[in-house]
Formats: C-alpha cells, sequence, structure tokens
C-alpha cells in the first residue's frame, strides 16, 4: 500500500550557520559550536540519499514531504530573511528533483516580512511544485491571527495548499514563566516535547478560530501533528466555554470551524487508544499518516500503522488519500 508521511524533517546546515549565534541562543536554541546532545538525528537531517530512502523502503513508506528544522529565517532582518527563505526551498527543490516520486516538500517562508512572504509561498507552489507550507510556532512573538500575516493566510487560501502549523521553541517570557525553575534538564524538555510545544500549538489553532480569522478565510485548510495536540480531548469543553460565541462574535463556534478546517497526522505519538478518540473526534477523512522523521523512527511509525482497526477503504485513506487529495500529490 502507498503510504505518505507529512511532518518529516531537514536542514541545511550551510544556512543555518548564516544566522548569527546569538540571535540563535537568544531564541532558545543551542549554540551552533556547542557539542550536540543528537549528533546522529542532525547527520540524519541533512541527508536525503541510501539512509533517508533506506529508512523509507525498510517501512514500506512511499513518499516524505519535507519541511525545514530549526533556525530559520525569521531570526534574521526582512530582506535577509526573505533571501535565506529563497536560498532553502530552492536547495529543497534541487533534492526533490532527484527523487521526485519519494520527496515533495513543504515551503519555508520569511514569516517577518509577511509581504514577502506571501510572494514566497507562490513561487514555491507555482514554480517549484511544493506542495503547501509550514510555520515552526511564533513570529516575533505572534501568532498567525495576528492582522500582519493577513497576507499568509489569504494567498494559502487563493493557491488552495494547506498551512502546517508545526510547534516552535517558545519565546523568552513564556518560557521563565511557564518553564523555568525546575531541576537539571526539565525545563528544556517540558518547554517542548514534554509539553510546551503540544500546548503551543492548540492554542495557535484555538486562537486562529476565537479571533474569526477562520471565518475571514473559510477554504483556509490547517494541519497539525502529534495526534492533534490535545485538542481531540478539549472539544466538548471548547463547545461549552466557546458555543454561544455564534453568531455574534463568530460565523461558526470553533469547534466547528475545526471541522471544517482542520487536518490532523499521528506524527510522533503512536498510543492506540489517543488515535481512536482522535478517529471519534474528528473522523477518518480528516486524519494522516506522518512520523516526524528523524525525531521519531519509521520503523515505529509502521508498527503503530500495523497495529491500529480500520476497514481497508479508510486504512486507505489514512495512508495516502487523504494526503494525496489535499496536497495535490501524485503517486
Amino acid at each position: 500500500m502507498r503510504i505518505v508521511a507529512l511532518e518529516e524533517h531537514y536542514a541545511i546546515e550551510a544556512l543555518a550557520r548564516r544566522i548569527p549565534a546569538d540571535v540563535v541562543v537568544a531564541r532558545g536554541y543551542p549554540h551552533p559550536d556547542a557539542p550536540s546532545a543528537r549528533p546522529q538525528i542532525e547527520a540524519l537531517l541533512g541527508e536525503f540519499g541510501e539512509q533517508r530512502l533506506g529508512s523509507m523502503d525498510a517501512s514500506g513508506i512511499s513518499m516524505q514531504v519535507l519541511s525545514s528544522s530549526g533556525p530559520g529565517s525569521e531570526l534574521l532582518p526582512p530582506a535577509e530573511a526573505v533571501v535565506w527563505a529563497r536560498e532553502i526551498n530552492d536547495r529543497l527543490a534541487a533534492e526533490i528533483a532527484k527523487q521526485p516520486k519519494r520527496y515533495a516538500g513543504f515551503a519555508h517562508l520569511p514569516l517577518c516580512a509577511p509581504e514577502k512572504a506571501a510572494e514566497e509561498l507562490e513561487r514555491c507552489i507555482t514554480k517549484l511544485g511544493f506542495c503547501g507550507t509550514m510555520v515552526n510556532g511564533t513570529t516575533g512573538g505572534k501568532f498567525l491571527d495576528d492582522p500582519a500575516f493577513e497576507p499568509v493566510l489569504a494567498r494559502c487560501e487563493a493557491l488552495d495548499v494547506p498551512l502546517y502549523i508545526h510547534p516552535g521553541i517558545p519565546p523568552a517570557a513564556v518560557r521563565e514563566a511557564y518553564f523555568s525553575n525546575l531541576p537539571g534538564p526539565m525545563p528544556t524538555i517540558m518547554s517542548r516535547a514534554g509539553y510546551g510545544w503540544h500546548s503551543e500549538v492548540a492554542i495557535h489553532v484555538l486562537r486562529l478560530a476565537l479571533s474569526g480569522a477562520l471565518d475571514r478565510h473559510p477554504r483556509l485548510q490547517i494541519v497539525i501533528g502529534h495526534q492533534g495536540e490535545g485538542l481531540p480531548a478539549m472539544l466538548t469543553r471548547f463547545e461549552e466555554q466557546y458555543g454561544g460565541l455564534a453568531p455574534k462574535f463568530l460565523q461558526r463556534s470553533p469547534v466547528q470551524a475545526m471541522h471544517d478546517q482542520l487536518h490532523i497526522t499521528v506524527a510522533g505519538f503512536y498510543s492506540v487508544p489517543a488515535f481512536n478518540m482522535l478517529l471519534q473526534t474528528f473522523g477518518i477523512d480528516r486524519l494522516m499518516f506522518s512520523v516526524d522523521y528523524p525525531y521519531s523512527r519509521n520503523d515505529w511509525a509502521r508498527e503503530f500503522f500495523n497495529k491500529i482497526e480500520l476497514s481497508p477503504s479508510d486504512r486507505a485513506k489514512f495512508a495516502h488519500g487523504n494526503a494525496d487529495r489535499l496536497l495535490k500529490l501524485k503517486a
């Protein structure tokens, strides 16, 4: 069976090193020259050949949709950010051209320059053949509901391509208020994969709904990972708290907006009970397979895929059908 994974990452070290080290550290990333805590993962991020493809083949994964990981253009001044984003997108396009049946791409956007980001998105879709864009957390401490980012939301809608919201390192003030004063490595872990990342994406989606951004862009399609970042368990609570906001403040309840415009991958989360709740709350037509490679492993994801109970037609939707339709992928 064809299997598409669409939260799969890469990095170009030479480009990352063009971002000033003090800016990288201030944003919460390790110093570029510090010993790596995960050298094997960092090596895999920059590799597009035998190791990546071999791991995909061993787990029966047909295609990866690749997205940039780590420090990006949002850390640079706007003019530099536009050049940096264009270069990393061109580098990704070159790798996809070598393996067009195995790789597709999400655009990296210079979000600190929203009008230029919209232009770069259009270039990536119409000239490079990419299938959407991925945003990594907040930009300058702002979520996508901020009016500054309207050009990006509008261009995604006009181009009919999805916007994948991925976690990012929380701003310094958030790290200090919510995740500091814990022993050892716990502040870092808790602020990221230990909870902070998932709550941030949930807040990001909820803000898009509550701000009216999803109402203003009803054809915009949002993708999130990690089995919904905790949102499925909160839908009843959200309906209780926010359901009455429509129609006075919103055209639809936030829960309805999520059902209309949100798609969810399982990237990195392989709990069968959690998947069953996700299936019950959002339905199979909104769910897609993913791995979160190389931060997670292809074989773990394939083992999970084999465990879940789905009809043959629903399994095909989850494996590739929904992704093929949403991203306009070709087998």
